[in-house]
């Protein structure tokens, strides 16, 4: 529908990641146009969001590399499951979400995992930052890396951010949440084969939140997150 883009070809390990970025983009035959591209953007993949605020990159932005998928129908699709199904209920309940990243082409993940810029490899990122890939298991997914402005608030606060992650264990369809120190970021994703885990690195060495058992239990347990009922009830994100 939208054109595809293509993996680039193979660079010299000698080069630095500015060197190899140049040389990928002056090999590189683009089928998408401006239009396209413009036009891929301004879909809209739920009540609130739109795929172009998924497509800003930092390493696109510094090494002039392209953020465009192989398959954009694949990545359309999935990505309006994240939105509608985990981010429009989440950002309806704590206020407005900030997304720092969201979808990765393989092309540019490659390359962040290539020259050590916060990138997972391919393999780890299929079916999550990659959305047009389908995961080990064959299974479709997208991830976004979200920034909920008034959790950060709140733990300022006192509030333990693992409130926060239980209830979305409890009332949404997610399938990895990954909690980061910084601001509390989460890396959050839907997958048709959700896995229900919750994993910390807001503390060295924390790990997983979630058992085996959590990741099979469908029961809510109300009390992992009443502090952060109350607060939402006496400072109301919206």
């Amino acid at each position: 529908m939208f054109g595809s883009i293509h993996s680039g070809p193979q660079t010299n390990i000698r080069d630095g990641p500015l060197q190899r970025a140049q040389t990928i983009v002056s090999r590189m035959q683009s089928p998408w146009t401006f239009e396209a591209l413009e036009e891929f953007g301004r879909t809209r993949l739920s009540t609130s969001f739109y795929m172009r605020d998924f497509l800003h990159s930092e390493i696109a932005a510094q090494y002039g590399l392209p953020n465009v998928p192989d398959d954009p129908d694949l990545a359309l699709a999935v990505g309006r499951r994240l939105c509608a199904e985990v981010l429009e209920p989440l950002q309806a309940r704590f206020g407005r979400l900030h997304v720092r990243s969201g979808f990765r082409s393989q092309l540019l993940n490659a390359f962040g995992h290539a020259n050590d810029l916060d990138c997972g490899s391919n393999e780890d990122a299929a079916g999550a930052h990659i959305w047009d890939l389908p995961d080990r298991r064959g299974a479709h997914g997208a991830m976004a890396c979200v920034v909920c402005p008034w959790l950060v608030d709140q733990c300022a606060q006192g509030l333990d951010w693992r409130e926060f992650a239980w209830w979305i264990h409890d009332y949404l369809p997610y399938s990895t949440m990954v909690f980061y120190a910084r601001n509390l970021a989460v890396n959050i994703s839907w997958n048709e084969r959700p896995k229900r885990l919750i994993y910390s690195r807001v503390n060295p060495d924390e790990g997983y939140v979630t058992t085996k058992a959590d990741a099979q239990s469908l029961e809510r347990c109300p009390q992992r997150y009443a502090d952060l009922e109350t607060r939402r009830q006496a400072q109301p994100p919206w």
